[in-house]
């Protein structure tokens, strides 16, 4: 049975779903031909408030409403054919079909309702989480960058993990890091890191002081903003902050208690693990002399990855730990882009499609 042009616009949805509207559409033609060829004892006409009950699983409340009419008219159909419209029997029949109807196209448009709200409140959470995590740029200074987050909140785009980079006199900055929980207190902390990270960009701090700088923020957060005087006491964030110089091959950074970053040379893959991390941001009030500044090279044609425990620590079924070191080995080369693509394929079929905590990597290169 074919589907008018009006009734598809009234039930709006995708192509596949107006396709559906054959279903009900054919319920209603099948109940009315087995009852009008049936014996007058047999009442079928009941049967017709399928076709809106259906109708309301994949349509708006339009589209029902319309199915409901169709319905309705086929049950006074049914009630002329055997010349007993006026009786009791077929007038509560039709009765019953028409509050019937009206009761599921009020349900359904309800429900459509709420999700109109719902998705209003979803678009302002993701424009507001696209402002705090904004996308890294592909390319900054002579770096090109690729990024991924994974939200353990399947509704999140962002979590407590967070990075970002900007342009530093003669020296590109980025910084990541990871705020100890999950939820809307993480997110606060973490924009509140970002903030600070952004926001000293123009004033050229060393990177021991733009260390000092970020734990004293997220200090000053905590004490003067936090509701839970247990979240100041017991939360902190581990946090790296490096500078890719522009005038040589070589780069500097400041580890606070952070997973060290991965450097993938031609002639293999290292681990920067030099030197005895800080303590993370927020344990105690940070001085420049607490930070130490690690210098390493960074040649043309390497690659850069920062990650956050996220990535490493995520399990598979057997409980084994993401092997990144050795799954970045495994990979054929390319791009930065390319190699998040490949790990957040590779990460997902370790854990079976979901992360139990959040996950961010970022992939850097210097590039002429």
């Amino acid at each position: 049975m074919r589907v008018s042009p009006d009734l598809t616009r009234i039930g709006g949805g995708t192509r596949s779903s107006r396709a559906l509207f054959g279903v009900p559409l054919v319920i209603i033609l099948v109940i009315t031909l087995i009852d009008v060829h049936a014996p007058p004892n047999v009442h079928l006409g009941p049967f017709l408030i399928a076709a809106p009950a259906v109708t309301a699983s994949f349509a708006g409340a339009g589209g029902t409403a319309v199915v409901g009419a169709f319905a309705v008219v086929a049950q006074i159909f049914i009630g002329v054919f055997h010349g007993g419209l006026m009786t009791a029997n077929h007038q509560a029949q039709i009765a019953a079909l028409v509050v019937i109807s009206g009761l599921v196209t009020s349900f359904r448009y309800v429900t459509d309702r709420h999700r109109r709200r719902l998705s209003q409140v979803r678009s302002v959470a993701v424009a507001a989480q696209e402002v705090l995590l904004r996308p890294l740029p592909e390319r900054i200074g002579e770096l090109r960058i690729a990024s991924l987050y994974l939200a353990a909140d399947e509704e999140a785009q962002i979590g407590g993990d967070l990075y970002a980079a900007v342009r530093t006199e003669g020296a590109t900055r980025v910084v990541i890091g990871d705020v100890r929980g999950k939820g809307l207190a993480a997110i606060g902390d973490a924009a509140v890191l970002i903030g600070a990270f952004r926001g000293s960009a123009y004033r050229n701090l060393t990177l021991p002081g733009i260390a000092v700088h970020m734990g004293s923020a997220i200090r000053w957060n905590w004490q003067h903003i936090a509701d839970d005087e247990r979240h100041f006491l017991e939360s902190f964030v581990t946090a790296m902050v490096l500078d890719v110089y522009d005038d040589g091959p070589v780069a500097g950074m400041v580890n606070c208690g952070h997973p060290p970053p991965l450097l993938l040379h031609k002639s293999g893959i290292a681990t920067l693990d030099v030197g005895e991390p800080a303590v993370p941001l927020g344990l105690e009030a940070p001085k420049e002399r607490d930070y130490q500044v690690e210098m390493f090279r960074f040649e043309y044609g390497d690659l850069l990855v920062l990650h956050t425990d996220g990535v490493i620590e995520a399990r598979d079924g057997s409980g084994a730990f993401y092997p990144l070191p050795e799954r970045l080995a495994a990979w054929k080369g390319g791009s930065p882009q390319s190699l998040v693509d490949y790990v957040h394929d590779d990460l997902l079929r370790h854990t079976a499609g979901a992360v139990n905590d959040d996950a961010a990597i970022v992939v850097i290169a210097r590039c002429p």
